[in-house]
């Protein structure tokens, strides 16, 4: 039996199209996240997380629910940035600047997009004429740092960008949950 609350209210000449969605959003459905003027790549010094000297992060979204992490990369040095080896798939937007790995052909360039499938190794080369690079990086998983061998030297993955972040957003005053404005 259907109760008269749950029935179709008339819109009284209303376009239906034009009318929010009346019912409440599933329970336990995480909340959005809403970041204007992320693409101002100039902005906010103070968010971009310190990761390596030359080497910034700035995180949009940090999911310990589901493992993965999107944010900013910006590189202010060139040569090496990093050798490893993904454990799930990458989707990377270059923003500014240019990289390439050493084990492919291709160059990302502002605008390009490439996709890492999980499983590859490779080395991240920002080229000696570029003074700045940022691309946007979607990382599900993790990665772990390697020699030329393969040899596990470290890792990274959303929880120790979380780390990272709450430790910087507390030591620029800005208080360790500020983290928590982007975490899911």
């Amino acid at each position: 039996m259907s109760d008269m609350n749950d029935a179709p209210r008339p819109l009284l000449g209303m376009d239906p199209s034009k009318v929010p969605y009346r019912k409440p959003q599933p329970f336990g459905m995480m909340p959005d996240i809403f970041m204007p003027g992320v693409l101002d790549l100039d902005a906010d010094e103070h968010l971009w997380v310190p990761q390596a000297p030359g080497v910034w992060f700035k995180p949009l979204v940090l999911s310990v629910s589901q493992g993965y992490y999107v944010n900013l990369l910006r590189v202010r040095n060139s040569g090496v940035l990093s050798r490893h080896r993904h454990s799930g798939p990458v989707h990377a937007f270059t923003l500014r600047g240019r990289w390439h790995y050493l084990e492919h052909d291709w160059e990302a360039t502002a605008g390009g997009y490439a996709f890492e499938p999980p499983g590859e190794t490779h080395t991240l080369v920002v080229p000696d004429d570029v003074t700045e690079m940022i691309t946007l990086f979607h990382v599900t998983g993790g990665y772990v740092y390697v020699d030329p061998d393969g040899t596990a030297l470290g890792y990274e993955d959303v929880f120790t960008k979380l780390a990272t972040a709450r430790r910087h957003y507390e030591a620029t005053g800005l208080g360790a949950d500020f983290a928590a404005r982007i975490t899911r």
